[in-house]
C-alpha cells in the first residue's frame, strides 16, 4: 500500500468524523449519550489532539498553538469534551489544522521514517511513519464508529459516509419492523 493509499484512507476516516456533526446544535454536539460521557464534539476534538501528537511530536515537529486537554496537569478526560468557549467552529477549525500539519509531515517523510512516540513504553516507542499512520487510521476509524452510535441516538442518523450511508435499503417502518425482529430473536435466547 502506497503513502497516497494511506492518506486516503486516512482522509476519509477525517470526513466521516466530521460529517457525524453537520445540523446539530451546540447543544446536541456536547450531550453525553453514554454512561462514561461519550459526545460528538468531544470524539473531533479527542481525534484532532491524538493526531496533532503523533504526526507532531512523535516526529519533532510539533504543532504550534494546540488546544488544551492532554497536557501533564490537564483534569482526567479534558481531552475528551469541549469547554464552553471551544464552540463547534474553533474545535473544527483546529482539526482541519491539524489535517494541514499532519499531511505536511506525511509529504515530508518517507513512510519509513523514524519517530519516537513519547507517551508509549519505552520498550516499543520507535516507530516509522508507515506505522503511526496504520495506527492513526485505527484511531480515527474507532471513533467514527463511536460518533455514529452516538449520532444515531440523538437523531436517528447514520450511516458511513455522506456519499455512501452503506445501510440496508429501508423506511422507518422497515427498521421498526427490523429491531423488533432482533428484539424477539434476543428474547428467544434468555435463560429462565
Amino acid at each position: 500500500m502506497t503513502k497516497a493509499d494511506l492518506q486516503h484512507y486516512l482522509q476519509t476516516a477525517r470526513d466521516a468524523l466530521l460529517w457525524k456533526l453537520d445540523g446539530l446544535t451546540e447543544y446536541d454536539l456536547r450531550r453525553p449519550l453514554t454512561p462514561t460521557g461519550t459526545n460528538l464534539l468531544g470524539l473531533v476534538k479527542h481525534v484532532a489532539l491524538v493526531e496533532a501528537g503523533y504526526f507532531g511530536e512523535t516526529f519533532g515537529r510539533p504543532l504550534a498553538d494546540v488546544l488544551p486537554g492532554l497536557e501533564d496537569d490537564a483534569e482526567p478526560n479534558a481531552d475528551m469534551w469541549a469547554t464552553p468557549s471551544e464552540s463547534r467552529a474553533v474545535i473544527v477549525d483546529f482539526y482541519r489544522r491539524v489535517w494541514q500539519h499532519s499531511d505536511t509531515t506525511i509529504a515530508a517523510l518517507d513512510l519509513d521514517a523514524a519517530g519516537r512516540v513519547p507517551w508509549w513504553p519505552e520498550e516499543r516507542s520507535s516507530v516509522t511513519l508507515h506505522r503511526i499512520l496504520v495506527h492513526v487510521i485505527a484511531e480515527t476509524n474507532r471513533h467514527a464508529g463511536h460518533a455514529d452510535i452516538v449520532r444515531e441516538l440523538i437523531d436517528g442518523a447514520a450511516g458511513l459516509r455522506a456519499d455512501n450511508d452503506n445501510m440496508a435499503p429501508g423506511d422507518a417502518a422497515w427498521w421498526q419492523s427490523y429491531r423488533s425482529h432482533l428484539q424477539q430473536v434476543a428474547e428467544a435466547t434468555r435463560e429462565t
